[in-house]
């Protein structure tokens, strides 16, 4: 009776709270009844996932898609079974890749070797402009920056590990270095608008740091980051929720109050001043350096073509991010409606480049939603040299796409700083499926271009894809995406070195 009293009474006391409150109409109007729609509310995400939507229907990532990354990285079976349950021919923008009709001269194995074969990328990266430290990534497939502090501490760790057996590159995010990006991954350093890791008291960009920062750490190449796909045009942001003691430390900043970089750079002013720039942290590094940018108005893009063409300055690589890319909190209407998707923003900035002939003169990296077979393909036939995986390598760690990334809750540990959270995430598990999800996708793409009479999927033409239009007809890639013969291929002399690397691997 204690019991049912105890139950009695602590209702009562909230049906009288629901009626006085004046927050919640729903509350006042329907007295205890009214929390079980907050509550339904709070775990929509979730139901969807499982009970309501079919298995092409979610997003950002499909249920399709995410087992696909999940059977992946745990080396599962990764075949689905009674063909397609897609309805290609009502689908509008479906691609389809058209394959040799006689099959493939060369076979490829039916599961991804282990250890992983390398699928190198198709240019040298920072060799056009001789940079001293200018190489070949082994892998055309990385990670993609996603900075500690948006990401938990282990999780940092599981990526870099990842990298370092997957033989890729590990873009470190504009947070900066520190101890959960040391374990063995190769590491790109991101220079953000906020400085962190290369700024000075008063945050401002300090050579001199960025300098000490390289030469105690193994960083490869360098990237400006301009603006990023979720969130273009108004800086990084870090909530105040997920600023904990050592990450303040690690970015001078105070702790548990929100971290919001500024919307452009300091540092240069106009794309005149970004060259001079580039060339400067070049100098001073060896390292190749890049920028990365969503796309929006083209006048920029446009006179970055214009004053590489005199031959004195230039970027070494180009990271085109989607506006349907983000691994971390941005307002709604950014995420939504501000930046082109990335095929259409990579296809307009590489035909500035192509137009001039300066296609090659540069790396192109791309990223937002490319960490499947076929999103990649088409991109690389777009131009791209790279492909640079984020929410996807999320996937393979364990995120359920609960979509709390940005309230410092995340179920999985991977973007949360809770100690009762994060201790659920072993980074030495996690790495070893971070990298089995990437030599899977590599695999993948290699098939792909076996398929289609090619030893490289770098090598596949735009011409070798189709996009379906709904209507029982489709188009040429290379007509939607109005692509001149040739454009998107590499160089004849790079084609025939990347043949040779192949037949030699």
């Amino acid at each position: 009776m204690t019991f049912l009293a105890i139950v009695t009474a602590a209702l009562l006391g909230l049906i009288v709270y629901d009626l006085l409150q004046r927050r919640h109409a729903i509350l006042r109007n329907f007295p205890i009844i009214g929390h079980f729609r907050y509550l339904l509310e709070s775990v929509g995400p979730e139901l969807r996932q499982y009970l309501v939507t079919g298995n092409d229907e979610e997003r950002p990532f499909s249920r399709d898609q995410r087992s696909w990354v999940y059977a992946s990285s745990k080396r599962e079976q990764n075949y689905f079974g009674f063909g397609t349950d897609n309805e290609l021919e009502d689908r509008a923008n479906y691609l389809i890749v058209k394959h040799e009709t006689l099959g493939p001269a060369e076979s490829t194995p039916i599961h991804a070797p282990d250890p992983p074969d390398r699928l190198p990328c198709a240019k040298v990266l920072g060799g056009q402009r001789g940079r001293p430290c200018a190489f070949r990534p082994e892998s055309l497939v990385n990670i993609s920056g996603m900075s500690f502090g948006s990401l938990s501490g282990p999780a940092v760790e599981a990526l870099n590990r990842g990298a370092a057996l997957a033989g890729c590159l590990h873009n470190a995010g504009e947070g900066g270095v520190n101890s959960y990006h040391r374990h063995g991954g190769d590491l790109i350093f991101q220079i953000g608008t906020g400085y962190f890791g290369c700024r000075d008291a008063r945050g401002r960009f300090e050579l001199d740091l960025l300098k000490e920062v390289v030469a105690s750490n193994p960083v490869r190449a360098i990237e400006i980051k301009l603006s990023q796909g979720a969130k273009p045009g108004v800086g990084g942001f870090l909530p105040g929720v997920k600023v904990t003691a050592e990450i303040a430390a690690a970015r001078g900043i105070p702790i548990r109050q929100d971290c919001a970089s500024p919307p452009a750079h300091g540092a240069f002013g106009g794309v005149d001043e970004l060259l001079d720039f580039v060339e400067r942290v070049a100098d001073a590094t060896g390292l190749p350096v890049g920028i990365k940018s969503a796309v929006g108005e083209l006048d920029f893009w446009h006179e970055l073509v214009r004053l590489m063409e005199k031959g004195d300055r230039g970027v070494d690589f180009i990271t085109i991010d989607g506006g349907e890319g983000g691994t971390g909190a941005g307002p709604l209407v950014f995420a939504d409606h501000v930046a082109l998707p990335y095929k259409l923003g990579m296809s307009r900035v590489y035909r500035c480049f192509a137009e001039r002939g300066l296609q090659n003169h540069v790396v192109f990296v791309g990223s937002g939603k490319l960490g499947f077979p076929e999103t990649a393909l088409l991109a690389l036939a777009l131009g791209c040299d790279m492909i640079n995986v984020g929410r996807e390598a999320m996937l393979a760690m364990g995120c359920l796409q609960a979509q709390r990334c940005h309230t410092g809750r995340c179920p999985t540990g991977i973007t949360t700083h809770s100690r009762w959270l994060v201790r659920g995430l072993d980074p030495g598990l996690k790495s070893v499926r971070v990298a089995n999800y990437i030599s899977t996708l590599r695999f993948e793409l290699l098939r792909l271009a076996h398929a289609c009479g090619r030893a490289h999927p770098a090598l596949v033409p735009l011409e070798r894809l189709e996009i379906l239009d709904g209507r029982f007809d489709g188009s040429a890639a290379h007509e939607v995406f109005k692509y001149e013969p040739g454009w998107g291929l590499p160089s004849p002399e790079e084609r025939a070195e990347l043949e040779r690397l192949m037949l030699a691997s």
